[in-house]
């Protein structure tokens, strides 16, 4: 009898119940679904039109455009060339903190979260209507992003106001929202966010994608050769810059894909005739090889947003010419497919410096990210008013009558290069051992070049660097200093002397308006 008791209590004691997620909490996750839907199918759509359409990358793309000069920089000194990556993380973050306040706010009798979700929307579809290559219906990947997200928002409100019917596991009627019912439709939306995103990738990719026109585009064959060999002292920096290592500085939250048979180059504006150049026609030009560093306005001293590299091409100088520039012209408006513009002084376009129109980059098709299948390659002149990637029209104009992307931001129009040197070993706060230590870095002041390099060593004498070969105007300059290290703490410091003499600012200043100056030092301590 007192075994059956206790069978008997066993079964009459309720199976505990599991927790179950409070309501508030529930609504968080419908507002999630509910916005990873609005992107899914955001994106989905934009792959008909343009991935440029797409919710996150219009806004993300307004953004680049409005965010004031200081924010910019500081992005850039933090993030460098995974500035464009900060953004989109930043930039899903917030959304999905708005996307909990919406899913919060919506119920069966408030549509708050609907009104959020409806407001962004509104700020997606401007953001897309007014980028600079917007098509008439780059508004439709934001509305009915937007319209499926409020959709869903909607139906999981209602359900989760609407009181369970059935019983939980213990027997009893269950209390509240039928979470079983809400959770089984949360899961379902999520997957619909997740396909209708992958899909839209994969359509993105089927039908914009340029790769394979890139793996069939051939490097015309140079009428000239250059010597790319240089000597080789076992610094940190080679004198050719490797395509994948190559900074990328730009306004392009993702890279245009144009094709090569897509591709044409107005040139127009003060001409006597408008002439229109296809990859084609420019084929049927000659086509040389110019090794050229490249610079960032942005480049802090001592920073690495800068590279060299061997630019096959035609001569913007010719190009130009089959137009006929006006002689009162001082200006070349280019513009990117994306409608990013850069105003180059024309003489810069025209003198003996053989500015390119570039088609590869170090032997191969330009990469997609730099341009491809054309951009600018102008020696002397930092990126922001030369380098325009994707270029497909030159306008001939005047200072006075035209103004660029970054002029209009505070920026200054013209942009020459400023002489500067770096320090690339040791690294900063390094440990070396006392004795002979290897000094060495790179020098550059396009397109005057560089004449001499020199080493101080915390407040002592300024030491001559030997510089290595090749000795280019358009090219940095690679040095080497062996110093003779005493134990202790010691600050290194580099400068550069031109080509025309004239040596390296110390005065210490940003790189806005018109580049960066100062003298890069580095600590060391010796053992």
């Amino acid at each position: 009898m007192w075994i059956l008791d206790q069978v008997t209590s066993v079964q009459e004691t309720p199976t505990p119940t599991q927790p179950r997620p409070p309501v508030t909490v529930l609504r968080a996750v419908n507002g999630i679904v509910a916005a990873g839907l609005t992107v899914g199918v955001g994106q989905l759509v934009a792959a008909v039109f343009d991935r440029a359409a797409a919710p996150l990358f219009a806004v993300g793309s307004a953004v680049i455009d409005l965010t004031p000069k200081p924010v910019r920089e500081s992005a850039i000194s933090t993030f460098g060339t995974g500035d464009k990556t900060a953004l989109l993380v930043g930039m899903g973050v917030i959304v999905a903190l708005l996307a909990v306040l919406a899913g919060v706010l919506e119920t069966s009798r408030r549509r708050w979260g609907s009104a959020l979700f409806a407001a962004f929307g509104a700020l997606g579809v401007a953001a897309a209507v007014t980028r600079p290559a917007a098509g008439v219906w780059w508004f439709l990947p934001t509305v009915l992003g937007v319209a499926a997200g409020i959709t869903f928002l909607r139906v999981m409100a209602v359900r989760l106001d609407s009181p369970a019917t059935g019983e939980t596991d213990s027997g009893d009627a269950e209390q509240g929202p039928d979470r079983r019912a809400f959770l089984l439709g949360a899961s379902g939306g999520g997957a619909a966010a997740v396909v209708t995103g992958v899909a839209g990738s994969a359509l993105d990719h089927f039908f914009n994608d340029v790769s394979r026109d890139r793996s069939a585009f051939s490097v015309p064959r140079a009428v000239n050769t250059i010597d790319q060999s240089a000597d080789d002292d076992g610094g940190a920096t080679p004198f050719v810059t490797d395509n994948s290592d190559f900074y990328r500085i730009d306004t392009a939250l993702q890279p245009p894909q144009l094709t090569s048979g897509a591709w044409s180059l107005r040139i127009h504006g003060m001409v006597d005739r408008e002439v229109r150049i296809d990859m084609a026609s420019l084929r049927r030009m000659p086509a040389i090889e110019k090794m050229v560093t490249l610079t960032c306005v942005s480049n802090e001293v001592g920073g690495d947003l800068i590279g060299n590299a061997t630019w096959t091409g035609y001569r913007l100088r010719d190009l130009l010419a089959m137009a006929g520039p006006s002689d009162d012209a001082d200006m070349v408006l280019s513009t990117s497919s994306d409608g990013f513009t850069a105003g180059t002084p024309i003489e810069a376009l025209t003198d003996d410096r053989d500015s390119l129109l570039a088609v590869a980059m170090n032997g191969t098709p330009l990469p997609i990210e730099h341009g491809y299948p054309a951009r600018m390659v102008v020696p002397g002149l930092y990126g922001y008013v030369s380098a325009t990637k994707w270029v497909v029209s030159l306008e001939v104009t005047r200072f006075d009558r035209a103004k660029a992307y970054w002029s209009t931001r505070g920026w200054s129009e013209k942009g020459p290069i400023k002489t500067s040197s770096r320090i690339d070993v040791p690294r900063d706060s390094a440990t070396v051992n006392a004795g002979r230590v290897a000094v060495g870095g790179v020098a550059w002041a396009q397109p005057r070049g560089i004449n001499a390099v020199q080493v101080q060593v915390d407040d002592g004498p300024w030491q001559s660097a030997r510089l290595l070969a090749p000795d280019n105007i358009d090219t940095w300059r690679l040095w080497s200093w062996d110093w003779d290290a005493t134990s202790g703490d010691h600050t290194l410091t580099v400068r550069a002397i031109d080509g025309e003499g004239r040596q390296q600012s110390a005065v210490v200043s940003r790189p806005d308006p018109d580049g960066s100056t100062g003298l890069h030092t580095i600590d060391v301590s010796v053992s």
